[in-house]
Parts: structure tokens; C-alpha cells; sequence
């Protein structure tokens, strides 16, 4: 089994690694310019070249048997363009549902799935306007593009509104009323091509600046039916998409229940830790949704949490402790950079939140905590 996967970043990586003990091949496609060092050694590299066919593209490739992606922000026709050839999951409409947080907030809400009220706004007119029916404080983001903080801006006052309208350019925008909530959580979700559904329990994270630092499971919950909840939605989702692969929904928890903040149509920086504990990984259980396989376990026997390395090493003392499992990714360090993780877990949950933070605390400062 060949399996493509457009993109050569850190999921890609571990997409890799998990298929290459079940014996599959890979091949990746590498847009010009594209770092490829995290996936250099695990398969077929090609860089991308307009002038080719797509044929010409496919062979070199190894004449894979299915294509995925490690990112949603992607040109859609390049995916169309594989379909003639050989399966394209998830499929090039589901990702482009995605791609838009406009597009995609109209697509739950057709479900009846809640989100953040919102505005469009194409021109300086339209947000001035949505600003204004809004209110402060509004978050103001790019529809396409942006991720871990940037493209986002949070508008408290009329001077934030100022200097988001002096900007030279603005692409179109998506005004977001803000949300109450208690804590962010995520479902990781995958689906197989046989319609098969499993889900991953949900995991709490925990931000700075827009970027995960941390994550631990299960999530702390103010009722357990929050979680029946966040499966419904998974299953409405998956289900009105046709959906194969992996997808992450990323949540607020409210007094009214869970609001959809947004969704990820691939595997997710949430769902590193079922790479511990005996779980059939969010990589893997991607890999058998989409070569029509049964999926794995979701189910982890102990608590497990994740801490994310941004701009960072762990150290000889962390990497040294008996329930720590270190992923890096080869790539060179840089101010906020993902270039690993670490996987830890516990029996008592409470003993492992306490160290998850000292060891956000050792890398990132006592603000981090």
C-alpha cells in the first residue's frame, strides 16, 4: 500500500512513522520551497511543478493508492486533480468546507451544531458595520489561513478597531462574538471508508497566545453528558461530510453546553498523546480509516497528557523520567516553533496535571503556569 501525503511538515512525519510498522509506503508532495526535513529518510519526495501533468505528478509518486493531507490550507483543485488516479481522503470537499471559518461556521450551524455568533465582512464598510452589531469585545479573524494566533485580533476599544483598519491590507474577515467558557477541549474523531465511527475521549487543553501548550485526558467536565454531547456532534459531522480520516473539532465548554469553535480536517496537535498507552494513535487509526481498515482503540487505560516543545528542547532530566515519551520532529530550533513533544501519563490525574505544569514551568517560565 503506497499512501501520499501532500505536505512534509511534523504530521506528515508521524504519519509516516506510524504506517511504516503496518508496511505501507510513502510518497509526499512538497509545494516549491516547502521545508522537507521531517520527512526526509521516511519515503518518496516530490516537489510540486505546475508545468507537469498530473499523471506526471501521480507516477512520480509511486502511483500511490490513496492521497492525504497534513493541512487543510491547501490548493483544492490539486486534490480534485488526484481523483481520476486514485482516492483522495478526506475528500477535497470536506477540506474545503474547512478552509473558510465563514464557510465552515455556516456548515455547523446548517447542522444545528452551535458556534460563536459571526459576521463576514469582504470590504471596510462590512466590518465596520459587523464591529458595531457586534460590540466590543469582538475577535476578529482571517476566514482563510492563520493558525496558532495569527491572522486574529481581539478588539476591546475603539483604538484596537483603529489600528486593525490602518492596516495596509485586509483579507476577508470573520467577526466572532465572544464565548463564555469554562475550559477548551477537543474531540479527535476518525471514520473509515466503510462508515465506521470511533472517538478519542476528550481532551482538555490549554493555550497561550492562540498556540496549545498542554493537553491532558480525560477532560475535566462539569457533566458527563458534555461528552455524549461532543459525540453527537462528531457523528453529525463526520456523517454530512462523508467523511474519511481523522478530524479534530476543537470546543468550548459553557453553561449551555459545548460550542464548536472549529474543526480540522486531519490529525490534530491535540491528539499527539494517543500516541502513548497502548492507543491505536490518532496517525494510525487516520492511516486504517483510509485504506478501509477497522479502526484501533481509542481508549486509554491510564490518564496521559501532552506538553508541546515551542522554540525548545526537553531536557537530559525530563527526558530521563520513567513515564515521559519524547517525539522530535528534525527540525531547527526558532523562537515558538514546534519542533516536538512530549507524552506523559499517570494513574492519578491530579499527580499528572501538577506535572504537566512544572514541566511547562521548566521550559516556558513561571507565567506559563
Amino acid at each position: 500500500m503506497n499512501v501520499a501525503v501532500v505536505g512534509c511538515g511534523q504530521l506528515a512525519r508521524m504519519l509516516a512513522l506510524a504506517g511504516w510498522p503496518m508496511g505501507y509506503r510513502f510518497s509526499f508532495l512538497a509545494m516549491p520551497g516547502e521545508n522537507r526535513g521531517c520527512v526526509e529518510g521516511l519515503g518518496t519526495i516530490v516537489e510540486f511543478q505546475p508545468e507537469q501533468s498530473m499523471e506526471e505528478i501521480y507516477e512520480a509518486m509511486g502511483k500511490p493508492d490513496v492521497v492525504t493531507v497534513e493541512r487543510e490550507h491547501l490548493d483544492v483543485e490539486l486534490l480534485k486533480a488526484f481523483q481520476p488516479f486514485c482516492a483522495v481522503c478526506p475528500s477535497p470537499d470536506a477540506v474545503k468546507i474547512c478552509q473558510h471559518r465563514g464557510r465552515e461556521k455556516r456548515f455547523l450551524n446548517g447542522l444545528g451544531i452551535p458556534t460563536a455568533p459571526f459576521k463576514l465582512a469582504a470590504n471596510d464598510d462590512e466590518l465596520r458595520q459587523g464591529v458595531a452589531e457586534m460590540g466590543f469585545p469582538v475577535l476578529v479573524k482571517t476566514c482563510e489561513e492563520g493558525y496558532d494566533g495569527y491572522g486574529q485580533w481581539m478588539l476591546r476599544t475603539e483604538e484596537d478597531f483603529a489600528e486593525l483598519m490602518a492596516l495596509d491590507s485586509r483579507p476577508e474577515l470573520v467577526i466572532e462574538g465572544l464565548v463564555k467558557f469554562e475550559r477548551e477541549v477537543s474531540l479527535v474523531a476518525a471514520r473509515n471508508t466503510e462508515g465506521e465511527v470511533a472517538f478519542y475521549p476528550l481532551t482538555e487543553n490549554y493555550h497561550s497566545n492562540g498556540i496549545l501548550l498542554t493537553s491532558i485526558v480525560p477532560a475535566e467536565l462539569p457533566s458527563p453528558e458534555l461528552a455524549e454531547q461532543a459525540e453527537e456532534i462528531g457523528r453529525k459531522v463526520l456523517e454530512a461530510m462523508d467523511y474519511v480520516g481523522v478530524l479534530a473539532i476543537e470546543l468550548f465548554v459553557t453553561d449551555d453546553g459545548l460550542v464548536v469553535n472549529e474543526l480540522a480536517p486531519r490529525v490534530h496537535n491535540s491528539g499527539h498523546w494517543t500516541q502513548a498507552l497502548n492507543v491505536s494513535s490518532q496517525f494510525e487509526n487516520h492511516l486504517r480509516a483510509i485504506t478501509s481498515l477497522g479502526l484501533g482503540n481509542t481508549q486509554p487505560s491510564q490518564c496521559v497528557g501532552m506538553v508541546n516543545l515551542l522554540g525548545c528542547r526537553p531536557t537530559k532530566e525530563q527526558q530521563s523520567l520513567s513515564n515521559v515519551q519524547v517525539h522530535q520532529y528534525n527540525k531547527s530550533l526558532r523562537p515558538g516553533r514546534k519542533v516536538g513533544h512530549l507524552n506523559l501519563w499517570s494513574d492519578d490525574r491530579a499527580q499528572l496535571l501538577d506535572q504537566l505544569n512544572s514541566i511547562k514551568q521548566d521550559l516556558y517560565g513561571p507565567d506559563s503556569v
